[in-house]
């Protein structure tokens, strides 16, 4: 029984996020363990570690104007409501880098530019933000993406661009950091969610960290599922994995904190 219980910790520190699972009541019986506490605090300082060395700003390699987004379509928002579904599986076929760019502008494109006051950052956007202070981040990592170099990027709402941050491709990496799902190592690209929780906490306090980030996280990430839909390609929100992992591979600042995993691409009939 003891052996067993050793497994479980050890399969608990190093395949998952320690600081969730230090929270997760069910592993009560693991957190009483007197192994437990030496084993984590290894564990903790080398995620504290990887965390220190997250840039403040990050170095911006190269700048890609996306192209123009499409405001209409022949699918109805009706008939997208109706046939979204989370895909897991996908055609081994590039997407292009219209489809990216009409999928980025769903999520968070500027709808109405606003110069000021400065936390509009560009103007209003498609998904609603509580107090319209935006603080999420967006990013894409190009495995297999026509004109879009293999890579992670950050997208810029104004101007529709996006910014070059991290050179090679790093879905596998990313796929071992959401806990091996294959569908992220399998995408044509993936869109990867974070949160600057201090923009919207500084009004809101806690209650925005608990509630008003996250919804706006999920406005966004509708909009992409009906977007998705009208273009023929599958998805699937993903909010299994390892936070510190995830930082890291993408190369966020500092004070980001990841919230989903978006693998995408052709739709398997």
């Amino acid at each position: 029984m003891k052996h067993i219980k050793l497994f479980a910790l050890l399969v608990v520190i190093f395949l998952y996020n320690v600081h969730i699972f230090a929270q997760d009541y069910d592993l009560e019986s693991l957190h009483q363990d007197k192994q437990w506490e030496p084993l984590t605090s290894k564990e903790k300082m080398r995620f504290k570690k990887s965390e220190e060395e997250l840039p403040a700003i990050q170095n911006e390699l190269e700048i890609i104007e996306l192209p123009e987004p499409q405001y209409d379509s022949e699918t109805s928002v009706e008939e997208a409501l109706l046939g979204r579904r989370s895909v897991r599986y996908y055609k081994d076929e590039p997407l292009t880098i219209a489809e990216i760019s009409q999928l980025l502008w769903a999520a968070y494109g500027i709808t109405k530019e606003v110069s000021s006051p400065s936390f509009l950052r560009g103007g209003l956007k498609t998904a609603p933000s509580a107090g319209a202070l935006y603080p999420l981040e967006i990013y894409v990592v190009s495995g297999n993406v026509t004109d879009l170099p293999i890579g992670i990027y950050k997208y810029k709402p104004i101007g529709h661009k996006l910014a070059k941050i991290v050179e090679g491709d790093k879905r596998a990496e990313l796929s071992e950091a959401g806990y091996n799902q294959k569908m992220i190592k399998n995408a044509a690209a993936v869109i990867v969610y974070s949160a600057i929780f201090e923009r919207t906490t500084k009004k809101y306090g806690n209650r925005g960290r608990e509630r008003y980030v996250c919804m706006e996280a999920g406005h966004s990430a509708q909009n992409i599922y009906l977007q998705a839909y009208s273009l023929d390609i599958g998805m699937c929100v993903c909010g299994a994995f390892a936070d510190i992992k995830v930082k890291v591979v993408i190369n966020m600042t500092e004070d980001e904190e990841p919230l989903y995993i978006i693998p995408l691409g052709k739709r398997k009939q």
